[in-house]
């Protein structure tokens, strides 16, 4: 039962305690005494609705009560529940048994993006490698803009993360005497990327999974999609989310609060990215004032099937696979592509590039979804790609229509993966105190302008961990805030949403301004750039951003409104494709992943520097930011 009302006039109605929400550990806002009481003995909590636009929620409301937000308060709040968010709990609660954990995830944790990862994780383990080198590798491989103090921090930590998941029950591949099998990656100087056949992300995330259930202090709030950070006094306060089941919001109030909810391919239109992946955390963060970083450098995978953009997995090379043109010719191996001895183990940015020259030379197949090459595994033979690739057989026969036991698989270039994200210290701290990033939402500043694939599992793991401890430390000398100023930007929120679901008239469509989105990135931010293509797509963003105040949504329900959610969504994807066609368009080199035609060299006098971008009314504000180095003294990258 809870009680409710204004001042001392006290009314009652039973509300449903939602599934996964503990008694005891939430707490009202602005109650009378007689509602702190009801919330101690274990009833629902809620924000009462004074502004005359509220709606009423879903529960049953009596005639003349106001319209409710649940609130739900924890020592930490994380936004997602993959690899990152999952890593980030565990080391919360872990660290002390006193906290709870409000997990909040736009979907169920085992259909995070994580479990679509496929190739490896990297780490040291074997006698003939060595911190020194996997930290020189991925400096190189950042084409110098990785900060050299995190990738340090980064490869000492990577061993014991996954000798950690394994003893959580990750069932890494074996080698015959026991150990650890590694294979090789693209840009390693060595075999170091620990696997599990073809499976990594699917094994890892269900071992993370398993291994939090053990703990009753992570409460999930599965399928609530966060709009918004709560900020009050210069500090996070909570994050409000659309639950997505019922139509209406909830608050999570928490001391700190961790972004953990990947990166944005979305707004490119081939992608191995899945739907869910459109910049919610990084979006966020930029709204509330928190700098993006080096958003230009986005990743385009080698090998992508062509019309799904499903992934084949960089193991293939790791295994020996070769890639081939019209000609039966491996490109890489025959031509200068700058990859050397390493051939189809080059980085992905190179090899990216050379496959494009390769479709600009007539050298590429034609197929209906534009033009492809070809990635021959014929030659490993069916027992090795049974045991190693079987995932890869199973996509290339449903997906690609080939058995790669006998013949290539066709594939191109895809959008893969966002180098830049919320800018975040070696902490995982951001400029606003109390939030944190981690995992391809933030920027660390591991990847710089190109991550080495096997890299990026490890991070979330690294640097997931990382996060949990340090808000966890943030939480523990922080206040609750003002919560009457936090209730007001609750009811704000709950206003935008009602009035975009409730918005009759506008002529322009959700499925058009995303086409025109991905339309314009595709063609100014792809694998080559310049200076006339990047302005243009810049301005087309800007204007697309126009339209979506034009936008009216046909579904008005509340439970599963998808027409809604995928409004919100794209919202999002706008504010992260204009920071990346800004990001892009103020670079005036070629560095990693950004490769300009009108500027073709690496610029160390004048570029060496991370690209910040703010948000502002009038636009993207651009800053620069200085890259941390160490060891390692800038040089021509050559493989």
């Amino acid at each position: 039962m809870l009680v409710f009302g204004p001042g001392s006039v006290a009314t009652s109605v039973t509300l449903p305690v939602p599934t996964g929400v503990r008694t005891g550990r939430i707490r009202q806002i602005h109650a009378t005494p007689s509602w702190r009481e009801s919330a101690e003995n274990g009833a629902l909590s809620v924000f009462p609705f004074e502004s005359g636009w509220a709606r009423t929620c879903s529960h049953s409301t009596p005639k003349g009560i106001r319209a409710v937000v649940e609130t739900h308060r924890h020592d930490v709040v994380i936004v997602g529940g993959g690899a990152a968010g999952l890593r980030a709990a565990i080391a919360a609660v872990e660290a002390d048994p006193n906290i709870t954990v409000a997990l909040v995830s736009k979907v169920y944790p085992m259909r995070s993006h994580t479990v679509s990862a496929e190739g490896g994780a990297a780490a040291v383990t074997r006698e003939d490698d060595s911190f020194e080198m996997h930290g020189y590798d991925t400096v190189k491989g950042s084409d110098f803009l990785g900060d050299q103090d995190v990738i340090e921090y980064f490869v000492e930590q990577a061993p014991k993360e996954l000798t950690l998941l394994e003893h959580w029950g990750c069932p890494w591949s074996r080698n015959e005497d026991g150990s650890v099998a590694t294979r090789a990656f693209g840009g390693m100087s060595i075999k170091r990327t620990w696997y599990a056949a073809d499976k990594v992300g699917f094994h890892m995330l269900h071992a993370l999974f398993q291994h939090s259930m053990r703990f009753d202090r992570i409460v999930r709030y599965d399928e609530q999609f966060v709009t918004r950070l709560l900020i009050d006094d210069g500090q996070v306060r909570g994050v409000v989310a659309l639950d997505i089941r019922q139509g209406t919001m909830r608050a999570f109030l928490g001391r700190s609060v961790i972004l953990c909810t990947g990166g944005g391919g979305k707004i490119f239109p081939f992608t191995t990215n899945g739907n869910i992946k459109t910049g919610d955390g990084m979006a966020l963060a930029y709204r509330a004032g928190v700098a993006l970083k080096d958003m230009e450098f986005v990743q385009y995978h080698p090998t992508g099937l062509p019309g799904t953009g499903i992934l084949i997995t960089e193991a293939t090379r790791g295994e020996g696979a070769y890639l081939k043109n019209k000609d039966g010719e491996r490109f890489l191996v025959t031509r200068d592509y700058g990859v050397g001895s390493k051939a189809e183990l080059g980085p992905r940015d190179l090899i990216s590039r050379a496959m494009v020259q390769e479709f600009e030379a007539g050298r590429g197949f034609s197929g209906s979804y534009g033009e492809y090459l070809h990635l021959d595994l014929t030659h490993l033979g069916e027992e090795k790609i049974n045991q190693r690739l079987p995932m890869v057989r199973e996509l290339a026969k449903v997906y690609g229509g080939v058995d790669p036991v006998y013949e290539p698989i066709p594939v191109r270039p895809v959008v893969h993966y966002m180098m830049g994200g919320v800018d975040t210290d070696i902490d995982t701290a951001t400029q606003l105190p109390g939030l944190y990033a981690s995992g391809e939402t933030a920027c660390v500043s591991l990847n710089g302008a190109n991550r080495l694939g096997s890299n990026s599992l490890t991070e979330c793991l690294v640097f997931g961990a990382r996060s949990g401890e340090q808000a966890l430390q943030f939480s523990k000398g922080a206040d609750d805030g003002n919560e009457r100023a936090v209730r007001a930007q609750a009811e704000e929120e709950q206003a935008r949403i009602d009035q975009l679901r409730g918005k009759v008239k506008g002529g322009e469509k959700l499925a058009r301004l995303r086409v025109d989105m991905n339309k314009t990135l595709e063609s100014g931010c792809g694998v080559y750039r310049q200076e006339d293509s990047m302005q243009q797509t810049v301005r087309d963003i800007a204007q697309i951003k126009g339209r979506f105040a034009d936008l009216a949504l046909e579904d008005k329900s509340k439970v599963f409104n998808t027409e809604l959610v995928s409004a919100l969504e794209l919202h999002n994807m706008l504010e992260i494709a204009e920071v990346v066609a800004n990001s892009a368009a103020s670079r005036k080199e070629s560095r990693g992943a950004h490769t300009r035609r009108d500027a073709p060299t690496r610029d160390d006098q004048n570029c060496l520097y991370h690209t910040l971008c703010f948000f502002d009314p009038a636009g993207p504000r651009i800053e620069k930011k200085d890259v941390t180095l160490g060891t390692w003294v800038p040089e021509e990258r050559k493989y």
